[in-house]
């Protein structure tokens, strides 16, 4: 089951004071972005927080799930993005605690032979 529009535009706005935050849309989940960097991803409509030291100990007692098979551990949260302050200020602690994605080189392209 793909995550869909509406739950975004939700979780979207109660995040929105973390930064510049946004989402792109990816094999029918989504990347979830705070000024320029993945923070986390929304799969079959869950939230899930890249793992930092910082974003552990604020959220407490963390559940951590795969948020796709094969994946990487995340934070899952499960309903705790509700609370607009509280979502806000893991999102934008994650974002500080993640470097900044490094810039992608074009490759010369191969010409036909």
């Amino acid at each position: 089951m793909a995550s869909d529009q509406d739950f975004m535009d939700f979780l979207l706005d109660q995040m929105s004071e973390a930064g510049l935050v946004a989402c792109r849309k990816m094999f029918g989940e989504y990347a979830v972005y705070c000024d320029s960097k993945v923070v986390a991803l929304v799969c079959d409509n869950r939230l899930f927080v890249k793992p930092t030291e910082a974003g552990r100990k604020y959220i407490g007692e963390v559940v951590e799930a795969p948020p796709y098979p094969g994946a990487k551990l995340y934070f899952l949260i499960e309903d705790a993005f509700e609370d607009r302050e509280w979502i806000t200020g893991l999102i934008k602690l994650t974002a500080q605690e993640l470097p900044m994605p490094k810039k992608k080189t074009k490759k010369p392209r191969k010409k036909a032979p």
